[in-house]
């Protein structure tokens, strides 16, 4: 087999040389880090529930006409996704305060938001990607206003999926990051959600206990990782109810 062109890595991903014009194949990686790679270990099975939870959350947005990335999984690990010409912002959407909100504003972590709150970090390791406002957007021309527009919107209609789709299995979406990206279809541009969407970018606390069922299980040392990415997995339908190795998942076909 030829050996594939590397397009880009990041810390948690390689994006390939898709094997059709304007495709990538996104590869999911073990690393987790966090602020900023500072901290970093590789947990093994990660990049493997990651890639499929991802496949299950854009597969869902396709399915009510959000329009998203993904093509289709390829394996345990690679999917297939659009190229797309990727807009330098984070999207962040929080439904209740925690992380940097909580700290920023003195909030109490947990304490329900008087409506979801979106926030835009430019999207750049070497400066730790910084919160910007609207205005900075405009000004230096990441995005139009026209854009920001239908950003907003768009990050709103995943946060009504998202929130909805954890309700059901007792998991309360504290907040997301979405990033998004251009596509062109000759004259007419249009904004569709890229990257990923996983525990890696949720907050994920379980209704009844609280219980950390993402990213923060890292962060803060509060136990194993892959344990509670499995565990979103099984609610979601994603695991096999009776599977007992949680450091090398057997995902359904």
């Amino acid at each position: 087999m030829a050996r594939r062109k590397k397009i880009y890595e990041g810390k948690a991903k390689i994006l390939y040389d898709g094997p059709e014009p304007g495709t990538f194949v996104q590869y999911f990686k073990d690393d987790a880090t966090a602020f900023n790679a500072e901290k970093r270990e590789i947990i093994e099975g990660k990049g493997v529930l990651n890639n499929r939870l991802s496949e299950f959350f854009m597969t869902g947005l396709t399915n009510i006409g959000v329009p998203t990335h993904f093509i289709r999984r390829l394996n345990m690990r690679e999917q297939l996704i659009r190229q797309v010409e990727m807009i330098p912002l984070e999207i962040i959407v929080r439904n209740f305060a925690a992380g940097s909100l909580a700290k920023r504003l003195g909030l109490d972590e947990g304490a329900a938001l008087p409506r979801p709150i979106i926030e835009f970090c430019y999207k750049d390791d070497a400066l730790g990607d910084p919160l910007v406002s609207e205005e900075h957007v405009i000004a230096f021309g990441w995005a139009s206003q026209q854009d920001l527009d239908d950003i907003i919107a768009l990050s709103l209609r995943v946060n009504d999926f998202m929130s909805g789709v954890m309700f059901g299995v007792n998991i309360k979406l504290v907040d997301f990051k979405i990033e998004v990206g251009r596509v062109w279809d000759g004259d007419f541009q249009r904004l569709i959600v890229a990257d990923e969407i996983s525990p890696d970018s949720c907050r994920l606390w379980d209704i009844e206990t609280g219980q950390k069922l993402d990213k923060d299980v890292f962060r803060r040392d509060l136990g194993n990782l892959a344990d509670a990415y499995t565990e979103v997995a099984r609610r979601l339908g994603v695991l096999p109810t009776n599977t007992t190795h949680i450091m090398k998942p057997t995902l359904i076909n």
